[in-house]
């Protein structure tokens, strides 16, 4: 490809990354979507859907809760664990135990209708 469009190897390589991330996210960090073994276009497309509007909501979860208590740094500057990941483990959290943490689920539904 870079023989092609040497000038754009940079933007393309940046556009490949994010692809790369996000289907990472779906199968193996996060979201497992491999193991379902759905087939049917309709729901698979129904279960995209749902799940782009999680990692929506777990990206913004992570945002707030970066702003209100930051992610520590490692000793080579990178962060302990992605904003997806920190806003995704969190609500997971919250809605395994609910009967205990519905006070901290309403606080962070409202990043759910912000997506």
């Amino acid at each position: 490809m870079t023989a092609y469009s040497p000038q754009t190897a940079i933007s393309d390589y940046v556009h490949h990354w994010s692809i790369a991330t996000l289907f990472g996210i779906f199968k193996t960090r996060g979201f497992c979507l491999e193991p379902n073994h759905i087939q049917n276009v309709e729901r698979l497309s129904k279960l995209f859907a749902l799940l782009t509007l999680t990692l929506c909501w777990a990206f913004r979860t992570g945002q707030w809760l970066h702003q209100h208590k930051p992610l520590k740094l490692k000793k080579y500057g990178r962060r302990t664990k992605s904003i997806f990941r920190y806003g995704f483990d969190h609500p997971r959290g919250i809605v395994l135990n609910l009967d205990q943490r519905a006070d901290e689920f309403r606080e962070v539904l409202p990043f759910l209708f912000c997506t």
